[in-house]
């Protein structure tokens, strides 16, 4: 489960005790001795409700936002959502001393909502499943190297949510835009989107002897495309995101000269940045790359160097790990093998042309993990300036999968 010595669990468990030994004291001291008024009763109230609801945000479910298209269709911007952390394990806080419901910045003055003092071990409390091959899992982005999530403490790193494609072990590979796992197809999402090339008729868009972009846009929101989602490239050509469903009303729509998959562009564009740093591997073939898996051991060469050597320096707290005149060092000492300390996992988003994932940052550690994404129990068009109209109805309380 973790690659933390027995002794840091004792640690968390003994934080765990000191806390609520201190709350418990609170409130034994100021019921005994204290004589209370109106304006302690509430400070009392609101300090528990406070502790109450941190504890349930820390340990059973917390509500999420989606902020981004990466998940699109399938998790769409404004929906928020409901993620279980008892379904994997509810990771015990790594920087307990936090600002109550701020992640990692202070609202409305910004600054760190966190203190690194005490910085506590990784620990997770045991789950009642794992991780499974197409969960809908929110994690904390590993970041690339350099990026301010790189330096900031894992559980204070940005929330991101994705679909788990690999689980530890498994070889992933993409060809020709369809996902492999050990060599077999694998089901993709309902709502997956790729970018298609679409060529408008312009002559189709005219109104009053003047291109009309109103009467565009109102055209692909008969599509449920937004304007946010239209991309134009050159002259009449549009990149859009779509499912095939919708790429197959588009065709057959008088107004559209064509649609088309666009691989050369896609793969000059968008494939820039792809993990590891050195690879050929494209955002739609990928791989074959092996997902590292705790207690396995894999001899180094220049091949496993290259793809697992930031695995190695940074999420398996190891002091530092270098290749230098044909000998790799870990921690000063010359080794051939390694052995890695926690599992891993390889995800991507629906959204597969609109979204930052593995493809682009490698492998997301254990200790990365947040929760399982249970259901949405609000959904709000940002795209709609009517009240009424704001509320996706027919997306509440619905499930993920």
């Amino acid at each position: 489960m973790s690659f933390v010595e027995g002794s840091s669990i004792g640690t968390n468990i003994l934080f765990v005790i000191l806390i609520q030994s201190a709350i418990i004291g609170y409130y034994y001291f100021i019921h005994r001795f204290e004589r209370k008024t109106k304006i302690r009763e509430w400070i009392d109230a609101v300090a528990f409700a406070v502790v109450a609801a941190t504890l349930i945000r820390t340990f059973f479910i917390e509500a999420y936002t989606i902020p981004t298209p990466s998940m699109e269709k399938s998790l769409l911007v404004g929906d928020f959502l409901f993620v279980s952390k008892v379904n994997y394990g509810a990771r015990a806080p790594i920087t307990p001393l936090s600002f109550p419901f701020a992640h990692n910045t202070l609202p409305l003055v910004g600054g760190k909502s966190y203190i690194e003092w005490p910085h506590m071990p990784y620990f997770r409390l045991p789950g009642f499943q794992k991780i499974k091959n197409n969960d809908v899992v929110v994690f904390n982005y590993p970041g690339r190297p350099g990026e301010i999530d790189d330096k900031r403490p894992v559980d204070k790193k940005e929330n991101y949510i994705k679909r788990c494609l690999a689980i530890p072990g498994d070889s992933i590979e993409v060809k020709d835009r369809q996902v492999y796992i050990n060599g077999v197809a694998t089901e993709n999402p309902e709502k997956m989107q790729f970018a298609y090339m679409v060529r408008i008729k312009p002559e189709a868009f005219v109104k009053n002897g003047m291109f009309d972009e109103k009467k565009l846009i109102d055209f692909f929101l008969r599509y449920d495309i937004a304007p946010t989602e239209l991309r134009l490239v050159h002259d009449a050509d549009i990149l859009i995101p779509m499912d095939t469903k919708k790429t197959d009303e588009l065709r057959n729509d008088p107004a559209i000269a064509y649609v088309d998959t666009a691989w050369d562009f896609i793969k000059d564009v968008f494939s820039t940045g792809i993990y590891p740093n050195g690879s050929t591997w494209k955002v739609d073939n990928y791989g074959p790359l092996w997902v590292p898996k705790e207690g396995v051991t894999i001899t180094l060469d220049t091949t496993t160097y290259m793809l697992y050597s930031r695995v190695i320096k940074d999420y398996e707290g190891n002091a530092s790990f270098e290749f230098k005149d044909g000998v790799y060092y870990l921690n000063g000492d010359p080794i051939k093998t390694y052995t890695f300390k926690q599992d891993y996992y390889f995800l991507m988003g629906d959204n597969r042309h609109n979204s930052l994932d593995s493809r682009f940052w490698g492998f997301v550690p254990e200790d990365h993990i947040v929760g399982k994404a249970l259901f949405t129990w609000m959904s709000l068009d940002p795209n709609e300036t009517n009240f009424f109209k704001k509320i996706r109805w027919n997306r509440l309380f619905r499930g993920i999968n």
